[in-house]
């Protein structure tokens, strides 16, 4: 069971509540445990003892168990209920199989108190029930779903207070040159002194920069550079290879010069650090530089003319197209279009596209470079021959319950009329009474015929949309395509001479568009009202907050709710497989499609390569429309 060990003991405590279990009526409502762990130590409550609790827990409420969901290792704060691996997949595809979910306490089961109301708001949607063994949470009442806002809404406040406090220590060594908070950049390290913890060169790494410097001011490129500091075996920072991206994050901070460096506020993964300043308006020196001003500033002009190209357009528009379907048929990596430039004597630019692999990038695998246009002309063409006639199927959501309370109603009716028509009962009287009570007997029955015993369960149904997938992707163009491809799977495998469009087995059903219900639900909700309104439930039923709480936080409607509830007596508010193209051997359990590559099968030729996929040209529509695609920082 996840590689948790269970004890003699735990499997008969185990094995008894199973028994309990079994004795529940078939009706009984169906319970899902959430078991999760960030991580597992001694002091945390082992996911063992965890589940015991919930079963017994379940049994208690007269809840048969359905399933377990164990997460581990998995942060709540970082990671909502429908993300994780075994929760988000019981949430998103198995919600008709269990009525109840059950954790043991809330900070196992959410951090963040937008992500507690969109469970709430979907446990209503769904008609789900969530309930706590520790904690006084139990969604079948208007009290119980008050306490879970009430408690998340706390939670929230604690965790920002941390945040401040963290923020306060980062604006503290801001002003000092000691070494107070942060990993160094790599070329340095840390020692402690007779003062405090230092900053200091790291020689070795100070050798590797310097010798990267030079081959940069030599014209070498960042993938030669990486290519031979990992030939000579020299780690990166994570103890990994050397690649163009994790060089470049480091050749472009600051902090190289031996300065104290901060991060803006909200400042994405590629925002560049920024020098901090002290009070006399110079930057704070906390160690020796590895590279002066001028070498710092040389380095960057070199690393903006080797930037050539990138995934994405300067316009923002997606540079590679199907990444993640085209792959390199000789080591299965992903294929990256790639812009080269020439400047031409007479002062223009010529642009060179090529699609090529992203192994080039590491250890070229020798596969060949193609064209950008006519693969991905080929790779549409192909799709639309294999799924264009496909319906565009959606998924929803049905709830039985009406439907079974119907079948109930009707199952006593009939009863009734039954009991009555049998000899003594109160129609077996002959005459009028007792047609018009077979009569109404019969009508019963042939409606409970009609109502179709899935329906009475909570169930997904599916419903054609009325259009074809070449119809969908004529109108919403590559960038729907691609989504498609990805979402069932499906890659097209280009090889030297040839190429391969790998379908699933089960490719209808990975199709079918499934609703996300958080996603529309996070784009429509603001988080700030949220915790408004955990604040204002916590107040109004008594805990004493501090108006001193982080004013991020605190709106002005909520500040004046604050100073009203502080005013009021705290007593009073109590009270209330595969197509295989015949050049090779078609991976295991494959189902070879129509596509075949034989001696008379129709070739694409260009250059010295062949490809079974003939060059067809996609509709303009497929084709011409891509779609556009805080804190410090430790020096």
């Amino acid at each position: 069971m996840h590689d948790v060990e269970w004890s003699p003991a735990e499997l008969r405590e185990l094995e008894d509540l199973r028994q309990r279990e079994s004795l529940l009526p078939p009706d009984a409502p169906r319970a899902l445990l959430s078991i999760r762990l960030s991580v597992l130590t001694e002091e945390t409550t082992s996911p063992v003892r965890q589940e015991l609790d919930l079963r017994r827990f379940a049994v208690n409420r007269g809840c048969r168990v359905v399933g377990v969901a164990r997460d581990l290792n998995v942060s709540a704060t970082k990671v909502p209920p429908w993300k994780r691996p075994e929760l988000g997949d019981w949430i998103n595809n198995r919600a008709p199989e269990f009525d109840q979910i059950l954790f043991w306490k809330l900070d196992r089961f959410v951090r963040r108190i937008s992500d507690l109301h969109l469970m709430i708001e979907w446990c209503r949607e769904y008609d789900k029930v969530l309930a706590a063994d520790k904690d006084p949470i139990d969604l079948d009442s208007a009290y119980g779903e008050m306490m879970v806002t009430m408690i998340a809404g706390m939670a929230r406040i604690e965790a920002a207070n941390t945040g401040v406090r963290l923020e306060s220590l980062w604006k503290y060594a801001r002003t000092t040159d000691r070494w107070v908070i942060g990993k160094p950049t790599y070329g340095y390290t840390t020692e402690d002194g007779p003062d405090g913890r230092r900053l200091v060169v790291h020689p070795f790494r100070k050798r590797v920069l310097r010798w990267i410097y030079a081959m940069l001011m030599r014209g070498r490129s960042m993938y030669k550079i990486t290519q031979i500091v990992n030939r000579a075996g020299v780690p990166a920072p994570n103890g990994g290879r050397w690649y163009a991206r994790n060089l470049t994050a480091i050749l472009t901070n600051p902090a190289l010069k031996g300065v104290r460096v901060i991060r803006p506020p909200k400042a994405k993964s590629k925002d560049i650090s920024r020098i901090a300043y002290g009070t006399d308006g110079q930057p704070i020196r906390l160690a020796p530089p590895i590279f002066t001003d001028e070498e710092f500033d040389a380095v960057q002009d070199r690393l903006k003319q080797n930037a050539k190209h990138g995934r994405n357009s300067p316009k923002g528009k997606k540079l590679s197209l199907f990444l993640g379907v085209i792959k390199c048929g000789t080591c299965d990596a992903n294929m990256y279009k790639h812009i080269s430039t020439k400047k031409r004597s007479d002062g223009t630019v010529k642009l060179y596209p090529k699609l090529r692999c992203s192994s080039y990038t590491r250890e070229p695998c020798g596969a060949p470079v193609f064209d950008p246009d006519e693969m991905y002309g080929v790779l549409a063409d192909t799709v639309l021959d294999q799924l264009g006639d496909f319906e565009v199927i959606h998924r929803e959501y049905a709830r039985g319950a009406e439907n079974l309370a119907r079948v109930t109603e009707l199952q006593a009716s009939i009863k009734h009329y039954m009991d009555g028509l049998a000899p003594g009962g109160v129609f077996a009287v002959g005459g009028f009474i007792q047609e018009q009570a077979k009569e109404a007997l019969q009508k019963l029955g042939a409606e409970l015929k009609r109502i179709d015993p899935e329906s009475t369960k909570d169930r997904w149904t599916y419903q054609s949309m009325g259009v074809t997938y070449r119809q969908h992707w004529a109108k919403l163009g590559t960038d729907q395509m691609e989504k498609d491809l990805l979402r069932a799977g499906i890659t097209f495998v280009v090889h030297q001479k040839y190429c391969d469009l790998l379908i699933p087995d089960d490719v209808k059903s990975r199709l079918v568009v499934k609703d996300d219900y958080f996603k529309k639900s996070c784009n429509t909700r603001s988080s700030a009202a949220l915790s408004t309104a955990g604040l204002a439930a916590a107040l109004c039923h008594g805990y004493e907050l501090s108006l001193t709480s982080p004013t991020h936080l605190i709106d002005e409607h909520l500040q004046a709710v604050l100073q009203i509830c502080a005013m009021r007596s705290a007593a009073a508010l109590r009270r209330q497989p595969w197509s295989n193209s015949g050049c090779a051997a078609p991976p295991s359990g494959a189902a070879v499609h129509d596509h075949q590559c034989s001696p008379g099968s129709p070739v694409w030729l260009t250059g010295d390569r062949r490809l079974c996929c003939p060059p067809l040209h996609a509709p303009d529509a497929i084709l011409a429309s891509p779609s556009a695609g805080g804190g410090e920082e430790a020096t």
